[in-house]
């Protein structure tokens, strides 16, 4: 089925669709890994937005969903150049196409990739909206009015739940987690107990745990809507129980901190942005799926593209932009799981 692509701009962007036949409404940004389209589709950090994958073919290894990152798609939809429908892999268990169907994920694909992420590059993020009758000025506007709102709480756990078992306890707090993390914690002897976005500091504290893990999670840090968060999180850190944030949960942590965040012209989405250690000067791959950053003088990583906070390290707590439990990698940073563990560990001694 033709459909169209209709960018804020004015510009429209002529292709076929796949998955869902909906029209839907979005922030597109794009990301640059060339495998995980998978643990890209299922991130919730992508909620509210299309997502624009560089890499051409998308589907050749089909769907696992051993390597799912959420039960669902929070995305908005998913624009391709050519999807791949008869994926050839022993772990497979269906197509892209089906997968997107199931899910109620519009899909778009022929058009040209590669000028609208050079268009992004360019301009910066840009809203867009994909249908299936020639675009009309209501439709741009509808592109024009679009924002991501409530991020968080859409895609928050609403229980309590745990993972795992041993001799450390770890309270997450859940901002749209990926499951890499809790999973990351288990595999080190850590019980992990996840919590919805808004429980209290005090019901947390109440598991006595030796560490608190700040998870990922969508839209601008700066929002109104996390104020919330961030008091809770100040009371966490009142406590002084070792933490670790993770992406939002890194730029969530600076703001109760007294730092602040900005908006990235296009942002870090993909699995080969190269990050500065700057206590040893070694750069490591990372992989990363953010839109803002947060200012800061004393960084302890930086984006070596373009020089913005991957990280800061506040003593017994720290947090980092990208994710050192990539899956599917790269790996490179994973160690900080297990500084994370050293620090639990000396907590209180």
């Amino acid at each position: 089925m033709t459909a169209y692509l209709i960018i804020e701009n004015g510009k429209i962007m002529k292709g076929e669709s796949f998955g869902s036949h909906s029209e839907v409404t979005g922030e597109i940004v794009f990301t640059t890994g060339m495998t995980g389209y998978l643990e890209t589709l299922t991130d919730p950090s992508y909620y509210g937005q299309m997502i624009l994958q560089t890499f051409p073919l998308i589907g050749n290894y089909g769907v696992i969903p051993e390597d799912f990152e959420s039960a669902g798609i929070s995305a908005k939809a998913y624009i391709v150049r050519q999807p791949c429908n008869e994926p050839s892999n022993f772990r497979s268990e269906g197509a892209i196409d089906a997968f997107l169907k199931e899910r109620g994920i519009t899909g778009l694909y022929g058009v040209d990739t590669r000028a609208l992420t050079k268009l992004i590059r360019t301009v910066g993020v840009l809203r867009g909206k994909i249908t299936f009758t020639p675009p009309t000025e209501d439709d741009l506007a509808e592109v024009r009015g679009y924002s991501v709102k409530n991020a968080v709480a859409a895609v928050s756990s609403r229980t309590v739940t745990k993972i795992g078992e041993g001799p450390r306890r770890v309270a997450l707090m859940d901002f749209g987690a990926k499951c890499g993390i809790a999973d990351s914690l288990a595999a080190r002897g850590c019980e992990v107990w996840s919590f919805p976005h808004d429980t209290a500091a005090e019901k947390m504290l109440q598991i006595k745990p030796d560490g608190f893990m700040l998870s990922n999670g969508p839209g601008n840090p700066a929002d109104q809507a996390n104020a919330g968060i961030v008091e809770t999180i100040g009371a966490v850190l009142q406590s002084r129980v070792p933490v670790f944030g993770i992406c939002l949960g890194h730029q969530l942590m600076a703001l109760a901190k007294g730092y602040t965040t900005q908006k990235l012209k296009f942002g870090h989405r993909g699995a080969n942005q190269p990050v500065k250690d700057l206590s040893t000067g070694r750069v490591y791959i990372t992989s990363q799926n953010h839109g803002y950053s947060v200012i800061a003088e004393d960084s302890s990583f930086i984006n070596v593209n373009d020089g913005t906070c991957e990280g800061l390290d506040y003593g017994d707590s720290f947090s980092v932009q990208f994710h050192p439990e990539a899956r599917g990698g790269p790996l490179d940073t994973g160690f900080l799981f297990d500084i994370f563990i050293k620090r639990m560990d000396s907590f209180g001694k």
